[in-house]
């Protein structure tokens, strides 16, 4: 998934209901206003001309640029201390490189006039940092007569990715939000933006899906997906039904290349709306949050599914419960399946991260909970989400995945002749003492069993290797091989052809892996 926004520098590589009331009483009127732009019926078998409606509209969308400053690390000189240093002088000093260099950047995007003084529409990625170590150090908003305002930032959100901003200006052409929930698979859209930094551009096409989850999680994972184009700087752009209402705001494209393959995304009015109240309101956005980590992959899949015996697709798996946080004060476990949110069902469409964010903080969340196949209900009483960035940091750990052969963690030393259970895994295990914890990278704190052996025939051989630890088995806490023999069995007396193990990784967050039993 990309944002449809440009960066340009020689360097830089490559949702609360409300309603805006944004006019006094006998003032200009919306571009877009109920009347003024008359729908003209097409011939049989022809397409209908958006010409009239498009010459109405392009005046109130806007572009968007950015000037940044990019404070980049000097690359070390190799040759320090050596004859031919001098030579290379431009590449830093010594061994930790020279003085920080600061270079310019731009990046540029769409945005759309909302009020006839100056209120503009745009996607929060728009104006933010386009680099690591980089500050945008100006906003300019240029209308389409080419006049140029300086932009103040109003208000921006990093999850929703939209934001507002204001120019000094008066008796400026403006649209309005339409009603995107009134919006169905096949109606005509039209999108007007500023792609690759060219003037007004305009494409035309039709809603190809509507609530389109894209996997990104939170509370605002609902889009338009359409077909009409849509590239890098049509971000922060209006898309408009055929009576001219904006009923989304471009935001995101699918593509490989990084350029238009039919497949763009666009932020629905009803999410922005009252966004965007807020923020000419001085309001900050709150969303809900429970501290917990899902399992990656969303609901439940058919092979975690046949380990705890329930149906696929339903729920979520809690992969790690934060130590003091609201789900671990209300009781919520790592392994436990997330079925309901205060009665509504979890689903692929409907993600727990989702309806926990939409849950005012304070409020209390009524969690279903599937726990060893039984049912358990956790009241949790939800607080404001933390920042992205404050989240990033408290989950910590290292990037390495599971189910990959990526090299050999353990210690010759700690590796038995012959396994001594397992086998009905694929694998062979032994305690965890503290001298293999300290070998394999696990925090000393951990407890269960560690992998000596993977059989390379087994289920297991693509999912787990040598030096992991397995810290449950279906729930049950293992510590020594018989634990881990004892759980199987019970599974095999169930009639599951596959557990769950609960597996850490180095210091990676510990995950759950259903692993067939041979």
């Amino acid at each position: 998934m990309r944002y449809a926004y440009a960066i340009t520098s020689a360097l830089l590589l490559g949702g609360a209901t409300a309603t805006l009331a944004l006019q006094p009483s006998g003032a200009q009127v919306a571009q877009n206003e109920p009347g003024a732009i008359q729908a003209v019926s097409p011939k049989p078998g022809a397409p209908m001309s958006f010409a009239d409606m498009v010459a109405r509209l392009q005046p109130a969308v806007v572009n968007i640029s950015t000037k940044q400053t990019i404070v980049q690390k000097q690359q070390a000189n190799p040759f320090a201390g050596t004859p031919f240093g001098d030579l290379f002088g431009g590449m830093g000093g010594g061994g930790q490189g020279g003085a920080p260099v600061k270079r310019e950047g731009a990046s540029l995007g769409s945005g759309f006039l909302i009020s006839p003084d100056g209120y503009v529409v745009t996607n929060n990625h728009v104006i933010s940092p386009g680099a690591q170590g980089a500050t945008v150090d100006s906003i300019t908003v240029t209308l389409s007569d080419k006049k140029e305002y300086v932009a103040k930032v109003i208000g921006k959100d990093q999850e929703s990715d939209l934001a507002l901003l204001k120019i000094d200006a008066a008796n400026l052409p403006f649209v309005k939000f339409g009603d995107s929930n009134g919006a169905r698979v096949g109606d005509w859209v039209v999108a007007i933006g500023e792609p690759f930094g060219l003037g007004g551009t305009v494409t035309a096409g039709i809603v190809s899906a509507i609530n389109r989850v894209t996997g990104q999680g939170g509370a605002y994972d609902r889009f338009i997906q359409t077909d009409a184009s849509i590239n890098q700087g049509n971000s922060g752009g209006p898309m408009f039904d055929l009576n001219g209402n904006v009923i989304g705001v471009n935001s995101q494209i699918f593509s490989q290349s990084g350029g238009n393959i039919g497949i763009g995304f666009a932020i629905p009015a009803a999410v922005a709306k009252p966004i965007i109240a807020t923020f000419m309101k001085g309001g900050t956005i709150e969303r809900g949050y429970i501290g917990v980590q899902l399992q990656p992959g969303g609901t439940i899949n058919e092979d975690t599914a046949a380990a705890l015996g329930i149906a696929k697709n339903q729920g979520e798996l809690i992969n790690d419960v934060t130590a003091g946080g609201p789900a671990a004060k209300a009781g919520v476990r790592a392994g436990d399946v997330v079925t309901k949110v205060n009665g509504q069902v979890v689903t692929v469409d409907q993600s727990l991260s989702y309806l926990v964010s939409n849950v005012k903080p304070g409020q209390t969340a009524r969690l279903d909970i599937l726990r060893n196949g039984k049912p358990v209900v956790a009241n949790v009483v939800v607080v404001p989400r933390p920042s992205a960035d404050k989240l990033a940091a408290t989950l910590g750990g290292d990037a390495q995945g599971f189910g990959t052969d990526d090299g050999d963690d353990g210690d010759d030393s700690a590796t038995p002749a012959a396994p001594t259970a397992g086998a009905a895994l694929g694998i062979g295990v032994q305690p965890l003492t503290p001298a293999i914890a300290q070998a394999v990278g696990v925090e000393a704190s951990t407890q269960g069993v560690v992998i000596a052996v993977v059989a390379p025939t087994s289920d297991a051989a693509g999912k787990l290797k040598r030096g992991d630890v397995i810290i449950s088995v279906n729930g049950t806490p293992v510590r020594t091989a018989v634990d881990v023999q004892n759980a199987v069995n019970v599974a095999k007396a169930a009639g599951r052809p596959q557990v769950l193990l609960q597996v850490k990784r180095g210091r990676s967050p510990a995950q759950f892996l259903p692993v067939k039993i041979k």
